[in-house]
């Protein structure tokens, strides 16, 4: 049973299902994968740390004793407890991968202990993953494949970490903070921590707050560089490209950073279109106070029209730097110069 879709993955997390006796979860976001196995831990078990009711293996100790996994399956707790057996895979090891999918398939078939929960934690598995084909094959056991954080759901981690200390953040704040998150789950919860130990409990931030926290943003070379684009400053355009190049950031990252703006100026005038104000426009569309007032001089300028028109260099921009070889920082420079082109003709 393959399990993708929230909804269907939040449920069994909440509310395992009987007749399942084992769950893969796994992904490149090893933070994700980590909390989506505590939280389904602490619904087998009364308590995941308890070391008579569950297990808790490695890799190594699987390189160590090529039986132990087989045999911590099929014992029986020792305190009348439902056994819980968690396997912990960093990497995908073909060893190791060999011998997981092996007593999964003894386990799933009701061949070991048929009361014990086979949880299974790993890295990115690849499709020729053995492990990976009898979890999605077999009907006794639940894979969970964990993707990269959607924005929604750095929000809502926030939110729900910050509520253990009673601090909150206004929606500006919050989608400040949530835009600068690192992507990997576990860094990301690091980071919310340090923010509720900055704030103090029962705090209520704005953006302001939070400037002090954040410091200088890394990506706001790229993200200078498109605002200047799409504002008509070439050069400032292009000296801001060239020092997030020095940064490290990519001529992807760059051409992305013009998407999503040129994205943001097509949300605020299409909430135009339909009545809104373009002010209100620019706030209901994750606007930073502090850009408002430039956004607002290109939205009166830009057009729906004429950001049709720019959308396909930006999309032939975007598969020129995924070409092996390309000369990608190059490329996001000559679609720098196209963008502010054309912002001068409309008069930026």
């Amino acid at each position: 049973m393959i399990l993708s879709k929230r909804p269907d993955i939040e449920r069994f997390l909440s509310r395992p299902d009987a007749g399942i006796r084992a769950a893969l979860i796994y992904g490149r976001d090893m933070g994700v994968v980590r909390d989506r196995g505590h939280q389904l831990a602490a619904k087998l078990v009364a308590n995941p740390d308890d070391p008579f009711d569950v297990a808790i293996l490695t890799e190594i100790d699987l390189a160590d004793d090529g039986g132990r996994l087989e045999g911590e399956l099929a014992a029986q707790s020792l305190m009348g407890g439902r056994r819980l057996v968690r396997l912990r895979l960093t990497a995908e090891k073909p060893a190791a991968d060999k011998l997981a999918a092996e007593a999964l398939t003894r386990h799933a078939a009701g061949e070991l202990n048929p009361d014990a929960f086979f949880l299974i934690e790993a890295g990115n598995l690849g499709r020729d993953s053995a492990l990976r084909k009898v979890a999605e094959k077999v009907p006794a056991a639940a894979t969970i494949p964990c993707y990269e954080d959607e924005p929604g759901d750095v929000a809502r981690l926030v939110r729900e970490t910050l509520a253990r200390d009673n601090v909150s953040l206004s929606q500006e704040a919050l989608s400040l903070f949530v835009a600068r998150m690192p992507k990997e789950r576990g860094v990301a919860r690091q980071e919310i921590e340090r923010l509720a130990l900055y704030l103090g409990q029962g705090a209520t931030a704005g953006p302001a707050d939070l400037e002090p926290f954040l410091g200088v943003e890394p990506e706001a070379s790229l993200f200078d560089a498109a605002s200047d684009a799409f504002g008509g400053r070439l050069g400032e355009a292009q000296a801001g490209l060239r020092r997030a190049a020095q940064e490290g950031e990519s001529g992807p990252a760059a051409v992305r950073a013009v998407g999503m703006h040129l994205a943001k100026l097509r949300r605020v005038l299409t909430l135009a279109k339909a009545g809104a104000g373009l002010q209100e426009a620019a706030k209901a569309s994750g606007v930073f106070w502090k850009q408002e007032r430039e956004f607002l001089r290109q939205a009166r300028s830009w057009t729906l029209v004429e950001l049709d028109r720019i959308q396909p260099e930006v999309l032939a921009a975007d598969r020129a730097c995924k070409t092996a070889g390309s000369p990608d920082r190059l490329i996001a420079e000559r679609l720098a110069l196209t963008v502010a082109g054309r912002a001068r003709r409309l008069g930026l």
